[in-house]
């Protein structure tokens, strides 16, 4: 049997917002309340008004009203121009990411019973890595019933460690997990010498 659905459809509307960050701001229109305390473009107080004076004083220099403490009461806007403020933000954060530097960890494995010439490899490559300034996780593999052994494996990562020393430094000391123990070196900054 069929029926008819007879119902009320409600509209929705959605008002514009920007999310408040470090990026986005509310400003002009986005902005939802009745007073402010309004700063003009040189930070002056300017004291409370409403919001359609904070409007008309901002859009009569031609500057954008820029709400920039919300949670204040009442919220604190400022007349600036927006688009000369955001090209600024994001000169300062590309200036900041440039002058980041990116670590990376790279990783070398090892054995109990490693030979004396793969040793000294594994040993120049962690070398060649901690001078290009990355962090080296040395893992040390048990097989079989070489876990009951855990000392000798300890003597190899401090006789790794020992090879690596002037280069770098165990920020990490060696931890069991599993069937691996794992110790992290660090490069040695300048200023600090390698214990």
């Amino acid at each position: 049997m069929r029926g008819t659905v007879s119902g009320t459809f409600f509209v929705l509307k959605i008002w514009r917002c920007v999310t408040i960050s470090a990026k986005e701001l509310y400003i002009n229109d986005d902005i939802r309340a009745k007073e402010v305390r309004m700063l003009d473009e040189n930070n002056g107080q300017l004291g409370i008004m409403s919001l359609n004076d904070a409007k008309t004083y901002a859009y009569d220099r031609g500057l954008d009203l820029v709400l920039i403490a919300p949670t204040a009461t009442p919220p604190v806007c400022r007349a600036m121009d927006y688009g000369k403020y955001r090209y600024e933000q994001d000169k300062k954060e590309k200036e900041a990411k440039k002058k980041q530097q990116v670590v990376e960890i790279k990783e070398v494995q090892l054995s109990c019973r490693i030979d004396t010439h793969d040793f000294e490899t594994k040993a120049g490559h962690a070398i060649k890595f901690l001078t290009e300034g990355n962090k080296v996780r040395v893992k040390l593999k048990f097989k079989g019933r070489e876990i009951a052994h855990q000392e000798l494996g300890r003597e190899m990562l401090e006789k790794f460690a020992e090879a690596c020393s002037e280069v770098g430094t165990v920020d990490k000391k060696p931890v069991l997990e599993g069937k691996q123990l794992t110790m992290f070196m660090a490069p040695v900054t300048p200023g600090k010498e390698a214990k």
